[in-house]
């Protein structure tokens, strides 16, 4: 197991503790002494820690994540994705569940007789009923997202040949080495005959498909597409039509800002999407838009929503969509007259519902009134449901035997301003009204994001605080998902300052009703959470220990550091060389000697969203003004933390750090 490398004082240690030798790092005497006392403190806080927090940290790990839920067009049948693909007959709810293969990326056949699915980076077709899967494509790269022709004759699905990596901005990013020319490895639409074998690339080799949809004829598709590199050129991404004979491509809208679902209408008459400020891929929230086939301006049909789309899907036969939508921290389902004059919520709840994507999302039978969903809340883990729509009855157990470490979760709202801001407030394990308790506040990743009431999962795992004796205050500041546009994107040229207004008043709402104690109040987050924890340290002395998680202290540093710059214009109004103030305004680094605040910084070393130089220029600058701090750097990690053993590490540093200076 690689070790991640910790920086303490001015030494660098291995996780384990052995010192390594970096041509970055300064050793002097002086430093030598103080950082084996510091190293021995915080080894000691973090062994106790560990002992405490063991059994916590294993019921994370405990859980049986589904990756994907997605049921046939008869509504028969119901497949996930959990370690290895299952299917279960809905029609027999006593006969268990089938393991059908290994693999990811389901896609039933329009007959709901086939299942393809990806493996080894190949694309399978394998029967229902049973019988050896059979193998597609041959293919060197990763293929993704695969879908049916409406005729069953051709699967499509996403190609990126020969790339080194999986493609998404999370992944670790490839070390550069000689001459830099930023080669772009393209993911393109890709169509396989089903009988022969035979594949096409359809886009062309500069062109880079996010996500696609078939026309109901089966002779075109919708998609969101960008020349250039892939992972920067998402923020930029305009609406195509693609012939599925020819190839030829058509953009038919360029959005002011990103688009994503592009879903063709049942007449194949418009195209339905959702529009909106959004500062990640696959983070999907906005508007929905629909526009006419041949192009021209998109119409607004949920105009002043105070919510955030982010999934949909036209119902059969209809002028109408259904869509999933962030409401003041809930997810719910709506039904939206596609002219605009009418919207009826079908269910809301306080748990989160997906498809297996990274937002909320269901899987709609062809009826439009069958659906399967992945469910899970703060109470319950994740368990696949299936059924009428809002009726669904649970269809897996796997998870069944886990409670919840943390205690009572509890929607929250204050005032900011002129907003009404929400937010969701997890108590201590064994509450004790008599007692007074620390308090932390995790900022959530984005902006565009929210705090939604889902069952955490291991990655910068926040929660295990409350059953550590911590409230955990989970914002959802301006600039979040799930009150509106208007909202989502309150915080442009404005990062910090609204939105640490909205967190601060957050606390001070918790005071007013709770027994917190002023004096141990902490902050967290990981990337925007990362930079706001960063930021909050520089302008108030209110809290008094902070977690770091790839942050951003620079932004004009960071403007040319990191793989996608694009994402910042529309935050900011303009690039760095044009208006480079904006940026400065917003830079931790710039009011670094306000910082008293004790800090932990945390980063993976190949992360491309946030690079770790970022967090370099703040845990330099706090250990050259004497602030309690420590760095952590982990081998080979993105901008999402992959190994587990990185994750445990990352959960019990942050709790000892807390430990040791709100307790």
């Amino acid at each position: 197991m690689e070790k991640p490398t910790q920086y303490i004082g001015g030494l660098m240690y291995s996780k384990g503790g052995d010192r390594l030798n970096k041509g970055r790092v300064l050793i002097v005497g002086a430093l030598l002494i103080c950082g084996v006392a510091a190293s021995l403190a915080i080894a000691q806080t973090k062994e106790g820690t560990k002992n405490t927090l063991a059994p916590v940290i294993d019921s994370l790990f405990a859980v049986r994540h589904i990756k994907q839920v997605n049921i046939s067009p008869d509504g028969t049948h119901v497949a996930w994705v959990g370690g290895a693909i299952y299917v279960q007959d809905l029609k027999d709810s006593s006969a268990p569940a089938r393991r059908f293969a290994d693999g990811s990326d389901i896609a039933w056949s329009p007959d709901s007789t086939r299942l393809a699915f990806i493996s080894d980076s190949h694309l399978y077709v394998a029967p229902l009923a049973g019988g050896q899967p059979k193998r597609i494509t041959e293919l060197a790269g990763f293929l993704a997202k695969p879908h049916w022709s409406p005729d069953g004759r051709t699967i499509a699905f996403l190609f990126t040949e020969n790339a080194p990596r999986a493609a998404g901005p999370l992944e670790p990013m490839t070390p550069d080495t000689g001459v830099v020319e930023g080669h772009i490895y393209e993911q393109r639409l890709t169509t396989v005959d089903v009988a022969t074998g035979k594949v096409r690339e359809l886009t062309p080799a500069d062109l880079y498909v996010y996500e696609y949809d078939w026309s109901s004829d089966g002779k075109n598709f919708a998609a969101t597409a960008a020349h250039g590199n892939g992972d920067d050129n998402w923020y930029v991404a305009e609406l195509y039509i693609i012939s599925a004979a020819s190839g030829q491509t058509n953009s038919i809208y360029r959005p002011r800002l990103q688009i994503a679902v592009p879903r063709w209408s049942p007449d194949g008459k418009e195209i339905a999407f959702i529009g909106g400020l959004m500062s990640d891929e696959g983070s999907t929230g906005g508007d929905i838009f629909v526009i006419p086939r041949a192009g021209g301006e998109p119409r607004d049909v949920t105009p002043g929503m105070r919510a955030s789309a982010s999934w949909l899907s036209w119902l059969p036969a209809s002028r109408e969509i259904l869509a999933v939508e962030i409401a003041d921290g809930s997810p719910r389902v709506a039904r939206i007259d596609a002219v605009g004059d009418h919207a009826e919520t079908l269910w809301t709840g306080p748990e989160v519902i997906s498809d297996g994507e990274l937002g909320s999302g269901l899987s709609l039978a062809a009826d439009g009134k069958s659906s399967a969903v992945i469910r899970n809340s703060f109470q319950h883990p994740p368990e696949v449901w299936a059924g009428p729509l809002g009726d669904w009855k649970q269809v897996t157990h796997l998870n069944q035997k886990l409670r919840p470490p943390w205690g009572k979760a509890k929607s929250i709202h204050w005032s900011s301003d002129n907003f009404r801001v929400q937010g969701w407030l997890l108590y201590p394990t064994d509450f004790d009204p008599a007692k007074r308790y620390p308090l932390v506040v995790v900022v959530h990743g984005g902006p565009g994001s929210s705090f939604a009431p889902r069952w955490p999962e291991p990655f910068f795992n926040s929660s295990v605080l409350s059953s550590a004796g911590y409230f955990v205050l989970m914002p959802n500041p301006r600039g979040s998902f799930g009150q509106g546009e208007k909202f989502t994107q309150a915080n442009v040229k404005d990062f910090g300052y609204g939105d640490l207004r909205d967190i601060l008043a957050g606390v001070d709402e918790v005071e007013k009703t709770l027994p917190v104690d002023n004096d141990r109040i902490g902050i967290t987050g990981w990337s925007y959470g990362g930079f706001m924890s960063m930021w909050a340290v520089t302008q108030t002395h209110r809290f008094h220990a902070a977690v770091v998680g790839a942050g951003l202290a620079n932004w004009q540093s960071y403007y040319g550091e990191n793989d996608l710059d694009q994402w910042m214009i529309p935050f900011f109004g303009a690039s760095v060389y044009d208006d480079p103030a904006v940026y400065a305004r917003s830079s931790p680094i710039n009011f670094i000697k306000n910082v008293h605040t004790p800090s932990l910084i945390l980063a993976g070393d190949r992360d491309g969203e946030c690079p770790a130089p970022q967090s370099y220029e703040f845990w330099h600058a706090l250990k050259t003004l004497g602030v309690k701090t420590q760095f952590v750097v982990y081998a080979n990690e993105g901008h999402y933390i992959a190994k587990p053993e990185d994750e445990r590490d990352i959960i019990q540093r942050m709790v000892g750090w807390f430990d040791r200076f709100l307790k």
